[in-house]
């Protein structure tokens, strides 16, 4: 593959050109955060443009939704446009593409033109008698008014060839008798995406284009209009799919929410965790680790390590997320400082509905920190933390599983609440107090830790022992405790 390094004037512009007809989805985010990447890597400028020049189907909710996923991502941006604002200068564009000669107007009915209406060439490709109407006669229709797309007048004949180089894809070619010849102005006269969209990336001097693979064949016409408009093209480079393991195109339509950008900070990702698996679709280091920062993400990235080949996000109904993900989540997730941790949890319980103060939560948080790969796990992984009353649960999980029974559970309860009234509430105390109080009993520690794990978590799979104790303070493990005692009471 070629260097993809930047312009001997070190002037790197990329840009994200999304069109706001729906949710960020995760190849679009994958799309942006390769561009950023890019960007930082080269100390270049990180363009953000809406493409909103298709009026029927932008919307002001999509805007927000890619605004939000963005800001979610918290990756920020250096310039920011919006197509509709320039559709004066993708006009002028497009009529001096027409006095230059290389457009010509299409009377074709727009019902018609804009089906690209079969001939009998094949494939639709040009209108013969309209691509050679004389200038005198299209002036004469287009003063009468009427209506005309402009199209670009595609050279035929002589084994003409479109070229342009990617640098994943490498050199890139198509016969321009295969081109057909495509519309730069509909007959409303606004702009076709392929000519905004090339004025705009030559208007705001774009040096590489980053997009996915779905955009190649495009980008024969794109090097058409850049020649055209007396431009030098951008270097382009075109990123692998992503695909679903079926190896269909991921799409709202046929994958649901997983696609989008949204299901995935509802579910508890982190910004980092998610750029970083988005990251391994498609490209990968030299080294080929899979745990990056973002700051090893910048310093790892270049064109020549994306792939060609598409990449698989699996997925399975019951289960929406890649494993990868998950551990990807898991891994970041052990990797914050445990305040910054605290702080990002705090949402999800106060969306639960729980009011957990942010230093409780502060001692919380390292004793669950290992047990979740998601934010939102923190919630059901501490409830009984914040729970005035601890939920319902079977007294039967109060008696150990190895050999117990319900009176000598009851006893175990009945010792600690004899003993941790006069014991200091720290770690070593507890751990003494209580294994004393067993070897008294004859039990080995987990018959006496169990009882009075689930009796103060009302569960079994709880964080550790002592540390919960001093998190929940004395007053409250002897109310549980006490509770405990008398569930059991009824079964002995």
């Amino acid at each position: 593959m070629p260097d993809s390094t930047p312009s001997k004037s070190g002037n790197v512009r990329v840009r994200f050109a999304p069109s706001p007809t729906g949710f960020l989805h995760v190849g679009s985010a994958r799309t942006f955060i390769f561009n950023w990447l890019y960007a930082r890597h080269n100390h270049g400028t990180m363009v953000l443009r809406l493409d909103d020049t298709d009026v029927e189907r932008n919307t002001d909710a999509s805007v927000q939704s890619i605004f939000e996923g963005l800001r979610w991502l918290g990756l920020s941006w250096d310039e920011e446009y919006k197509q509709s604002e320039r559709l004066a200068l993708h006009r002028s564009a497009a009529h001096a593409i027409f006095a230059s000669g290389l457009a010509y107007r299409d009377f074709t009915p727009a019902h018609a033109a804009e089906g690209e209406a079969s001939s009998s060439q094949g494939a639709w490709l040009f209108n013969p008698g309209l691509r050679e109407l004389p200038r005198e006669e299209s002036d004469r229709r287009a003063a009468a008014g009427e209506p005309f797309a402009l199209r670009y007048r595609v050279p035929r004949g002589e084994g003409r060839m479109v070229q342009f180089h990617d640098a994943v894809y490498g050199p890139m070619s198509k016969p321009a008798d295969e081109i057909e010849d495509f519309a730069l102005l509909r007959s409303d006269g606004n702009p076709t995406y392929h000519l905004s969209s090339c004025v705009d990336d030559a208007d705001l001097r774009i040096t590489q284009i980053i997009r996915g693979q779905d955009h190649l064949t495009n980008t024969f016409k794109h090097a058409l209009i850049f020649e055209g408009i007396g431009a030098a093209a951008p270097q382009f480079a075109h990123l692998p799919l992503l695909v679903a393991p079926d190896g269909a195109k991921l799409s709202k339509r046929k994958h649901g929410p997983v696609v989008s950008v949204t299901t995935y900070r509802d579910a508890g990702f982190l910004p980092d965790a998610f750029i970083n698996f988005l990251c391994l679709l498609g490209w990968s280091p030299k080294d080929d680790r899979e745990f990056l920062t973002l700051d090893e993400l910048t310093s790892a990235f270049t064109l020549e390590n994306v792939n060609r080949s598409n990449a698989v996000v699996n997925f399975t109904e019951e289960d929406p997320f890649d494993a990868k993900a998950v551990h990807l989540n898991g891994e970041h997730i052990r990797a914050l400082p445990v305040e910054e941790l605290s702080a990002r949890l705090q949402p999800f319980f106060e969306q639960a509905g729980f009011s957990a103060s942010p230093e409780k939560l502060l001692a919380v948080t390292p004793l669950i920190r290992e047990r979740i790969k998601f934010l939102k796990d923190a919630v059901s992984a501490a409830d009984f933390f914040f729970l005035p009353q601890l939920a319902p649960y079977d007294p039967a999980e109060l008696i150990p599983s190895k050999g117990g029974d319900a009176a000598m559970a009851r006893r175990v309860l009945q010792t600690a609440l004899e003993i941790l009234p006069a014991t200091p509430f720290d770690h070593d105390s507890l751990d003494q107090a209580l294994r004393t109080a067993a070897t008294s009993l004859g039990l080995k520690a987990g018959p006496m830790f169990q009882p009075i794990r689930v009796a103060i978590c009302g569960r079994k799979n709880a964080p550790p022992l002592f540390e919960t104790m001093i998190v929940l303070g004395r007053d409250v493990c002897l109310a549980r405790i006490q509770q405990a005692e008398s569930k059991l009471g009824s079964m002995v």
